[in-house]
């Protein structure tokens, strides 16, 4: 596939532009996978394509999967840019932390009129490092949001547990729980501790086009469904301008991707991955690999009617 890397220096953000080998004005901007150039962003780029869009893969830094002050800024300047590239429509997906980013940025930015938010918070999220400091494969930031505008940080639900004892907890609910990674009782005690105020919600009412809102019962590192069904609870008593569609599964993990978008990242052995990062993985694989086909049928007739 042909790419071209972009600069925050020079360009306002990091990412990379995959033209779809056929012609198109639509554009998907993507966050995906630790680069914008690895296996998961590539496998992201792939089914887009397929779609008949082309992508602007976006994330932090070169290899770098943490969140800290992440400037909304930098969705601002992608815009721009892929609107010089003559894209007259522009979405946005993410997945995990960067779905919740996903819909943020849509709440800032009324350019974007398709919003995919697989597995999110309905809040933002504190800020955390993936820099192994201490031996810790993550870390929280210190009074860091994961998200910034105009150079402060927005409003953050804080974490339950500060370095190290936040990691020493993410290994300790995953190892009892029997998932590669499980974090799910730690947001909950976040909660208890910190109820969440209406500055850190996302504002998703005002989110222009059509949002889609995709989760499963049994992810494991939070309650996506919940925060889903309060997000549709808060479009329900909010004026809005957006269609929107709530896909909630019994089953599908964390990972609740388009079924031929995770064949692409792991081709054969797929459903390897999702059955030995999640306990579900392994006790449901028929139940999960149904949840991801309606995900691609529900996704692909989305994407189409935009």
């Amino acid at each position: 596939m042909n790419k071209t890397f972009l600069d925050i220096g020079e360009d306002g953000f990091y990412g990379a532009y995959y033209p779809n080998h056929e012609e198109s004005t639509r554009a998907i901007i993507l966050m995906l996978g630790d680069a914008v150039d690895d296996r998961m962003a590539v496998s992201g780029v792939k089914w887009f394509h397929k779609q008949g869009c082309n992508v602007l893969a976006m994330s932090p830094g070169k290899k770098d999967y943490g969140h800290h002050n992440y400037p909304l800024e930098r969705f601002e300047a992608a815009i721009r840019f892929l609107k010089a590239k003559e894209n007259t429509k522009i979405g946005i997906a993410g997945a995990s932390t960067t779905g919740m980013l996903a819909l943020v940025a849509a709440s800032y930015f009324q350019d974007i009129t398709l919003t995919i938010a697989m597995s999110p918070s309905d809040f933002i999220m504190e800020g955390f490092y993936q820099d192994r400091l201490d031996g810790a494969r993550e870390r929280p930031g210190v009074n860091e949001s994961s998200v910034s505008h105009q150079g402060k940080p927005l409003p953050y639900l804080p974490y339950a547990y500060r370095h190290p004892l936040y990691w020493q907890m993410i290994k300790k609910e995953s190892k009892e729980s029997g998932n590669l990674i499980a974090s799910r009782e730690m947001f909950n005690e976040s909660e208890k501790l910190y109820p969440v105020s209406e500055e850190e919600k996302i504002k998703i009412e005002r989110i222009k086009g059509l949002i889609i809102l995709v989760g499963a019962e049994d992810d494991a590192l939070w309650d996506t469904c919940k925060y889903i069904r309060r997000m549709k609870k808060r479009l329900e008593s909010h004026q809005h301008d957006s269609q929107y569609e709530a896909l909630l599964y019994q089953y599908g993990t964390h990972f609740v991707f388009p079924q031929t978008m995770l064949e692409s990242f792991m081709p054969v052995v797929s459903g390897l991955l999702i059955r030995l990062a999640f306990k579900s993985g392994r006790q449901n694989p028929r139940e999960c690999k149904k949840t991801r086909m309606n995900i691609e049928a529900k996704l692909s007739k989305a994407i189409a009617n935009w």
